[in-house]
């Protein structure tokens, strides 16, 4: 169990987040069209999975923004946002901004992934979604980064995160 802030307020995280170099757990969570989609279905392509809690916040938004420009310069590289929106309004606001760059995958089904990869916000407010984190994988789904984000108010770290893929 980690603990990360709220606004400064103390959050527990259960699980572990997956350390670089081990393998990422498989998942299976839901994209546009209420289809399933599993880490297997992104074979042989990096990955960099953008986790948070809500998209309709404005700094899950930004990270949304952030990795949708970043993703376009990037070979062989797929941009994942993981989060508990319904695909519709995912689907919704991507459309709305305009981002063709990313993904999206719900976790209305497929709930085992915030324990497996060490998201899940475990008490406060935001009980039961998944706390802000980055996590980059190669084609063979070996972690190469990962990082649990201390507030959750606050933006991951781009630049670390996208300098494994360089």
């Amino acid at each position: 169990m980690a603990q990360v802030t709220l606004k400064g307020s103390p959050v527990q995280v259960n699980g572990a987040l997956p350390a670089p170099g081990s393998q990422a757990p498989d998942f299976t969570l839901v994209a546009e069209g209420l289809a399933d989609k599993s880490l297997k279905d992104f074979a042989g392509q990096r990955k960099v999975l953008n986790i948070f809690p809500s998209v309709d916040t404005p700094t899950c938004a930004s990270s949304v923004r952030a990795f949708n420009e970043k993703a376009g310069q990037l070979d062989n590289t797929v941009v994942l946002c993981i989060s508990a929106d319904l695909p519709f309004a995912q689907a919704r606001f991507c459309g709305a901004e305009g981002l063709e760059n990313v993904k999206s995958l719900s976790t209305l089904r497929g709930r085992e992934f915030h324990t497996n990869y060490g998201v899940e916000i475990a008490d406060g407010p935001l009980a039961g979604l998944t706390a802000r984190a980055v996590v980059v994988l190669d084609e063979n789904d070996t972690v190469l980064h990962a990082q649990l984000v201390g507030e959750i108010a606050d933006e991951p770290s781009y630049d670390e995160a996208l300098a494994v893929l360089k």
